[in-house]
């Protein structure tokens, strides 16, 4: 690397002069700095005609509650998740409003992601320090985000309890200091683990891992709470009447409500890069919180099969969680996503091209942000070009914490559905049965679990 450094065209004088001659001959960029001088390029680039286009308005939406926030923390998985499953137990009940516990979830999360880094690091007691692998497995730790499939994982495990049974705490909403102190355990718990791998007993590892989790349960406890065992549900409908289950176990109230319709749903990705051929499966090594739970599954397919899924489960009224990178061409005070929201060669002449397999794999673009899928503006030929977006980021922005995006903003930056079997093609389902590529815990398709919003 040195060597091609040293035969490297250098930055010389001659070479600096030429591009700053060429600076100064270039109106738009002159035109450019005078505003960047006292604005952000997002504001001289952002096109109030192309936004206001883009209008709340949709032929088909399906009725949904209120929206939810998630503060200062990463559980947007968890908040779109328990979004979808509160609608099921809301029509039951006839209820206008009613959340299921976050915290709750995020809890029995993160313990599970504890002991899953223990179990993982355990494993690798001779490995080189820098170790591609460890040095990833150090640098993350664990943190609030996650996947369709985790979330699974922990609500059949553990089941799901109402809000009121346990409500959220400063921690649980503002989490970082939370995770930072779990983290350096983490890695002291590595060092203790190496240490022990390399001339300790099976019996000592265990026995240092559960004084570890033992540590960590009763920390996780004090700063969200300890998980209620039985809780009574509590409510009153919309015509006033009083609804009341008593002594119920979360298992119990999630079996009644949920049970085995999560076994009805997959997740369908759109990667269109040269390392993930459509039509496979794929994995992702490390990504996971419940160590013998069902492992992270995504099957890759093509734009059109991808949104022909999304289109035909909205008009069935059916909600849909979805991925995406929500950092790219957003205005959050509307709560518009739009590709063309910010027109930057108009402002700046300098023009971003890559597609959208490139920003995959030059990690220009990745999964941030779980939503739900709530409405679709269809036009005369079927197609869509408009979705409505129940997000939990509160109720201040867009249409009362409602957001929308454009149909070309779906295609470019949207990544992950989680639709029904039914919808499925055979050629899918058959698909399926397969047994996924493994993808590197650093993989662009893992990272929702890494820094969800």
């Amino acid at each position: 690397m040195q060597e091609a450094l040293m035969n490297s065209l250098p930055l010389d004088p001659p070479r600096l002069a030429k591009f700053s001659d060429a600076y100064m001959n270039n109106g738009v960029a002159q035109s450019a700095g005078l505003a960047m001088s006292k604005h952000s390029l997002s504001d001289i680039s952002f096109d109030a005609i192309k936004a206001g286009g883009v209008t709340h308005v949709f032929s088909n939406t399906i009725e949904t509650m209120p929206v939810t926030n998630q503060k200062s923390s990463g559980r947007c998985w968890i908040f779109a998740g328990l979004n979808l499953f509160r609608e099921t137990i809301g029509k039951k009940h006839n209820l206008d409003n009613f959340e299921l516990s976050q915290n709750y979830v995020a809890f029995w999360d993160k313990f599970e992601k504890i002991n899953f880094f223990l179990e993982s690091v355990s494993g690798m007691p001779d490995c080189d320090i820098d170790d591609r692998t460890l040095v990833y497995l150090l640098q993350t730790g664990i943190n609030d985000g996650g996947q369709w499939d985790m979330l699974v994982n922990v609500v059949k495990k553990y089941g799901l309890v109402t809000k009121a049974a346990m409500q959220e705490t400063y921690a649980s909403s503002n989490s970082g200091v939370m995770n930072g102190f779990i983290n350096s355990k983490l890695r002291e718990y590595c060092s203790g683990l190496r240490k022990l791998g390399k001339k300790g007993s099976a019996k000592s590892i265990r026995e240092y891992k559960d004084a570890a989790l033992s540590e960590m349960y009763a920390f996780l406890c004090m700063s969200m709470g300890r998980p209620p065992e039985r809780f009574d549900f509590e409510a009153v409908d919309k015509d006033k009447n009083f609804i009341c289950e008593r002594d119920l176990t979360p298992l119990s109230f999630y079996e009644k409500y949920i049970g085995g319709s999560l076994d009805e749903y997959v997740s369908v990705i759109h990667a269109p890069s040269a390392s993930k051929p459509f039509y496979k499966t794929y994995t992702v090594k490390y990504l996971g919180n419940v160590a013998e739970g069902a492992r992270i599954l995504y099957l890759n397919i093509d734009l059109p099969e991808f949104k022909e899924l999304a289109r035909k489960q909205m008009l069935d009224g059916e909600l849909i969680w979805f991925g995406s990178d929500c950092g790219k061409y957003g205005e959050r005070e509307s709560g518009v996503w739009d590709d063309g929201l910010y027109d930057y060669k108009r402002s700046t002449g300098i023009t971003l091209n890559l597609t959208k397999g490139e920003k995959l794999d030059y990690r220009e673009s990745a999964m941030s942000h779980a939503m739900v899928l709530t409405g679709a503006n269809f036009t005369g030929s079927g197609s869509v070009n408009r979705w409505k977006i129940e997000n939990s980021w509160g109720d201040a922005n867009g249409q009362k914490g409602y957001f929308i995006c454009s149909d070309s903003w779906f295609d470019e930056y949207v990544y992950q559905l989680v639709i029904n079997k039914k919808y499925l093609s055979a050629k899918m389902l058959k698909t399926l049965e397969k047994a996924p590529v493994e993808l590197n815990p650093w993989d662009p398709m893992g990272s929702l679990a890494v820094c969800g919003r």
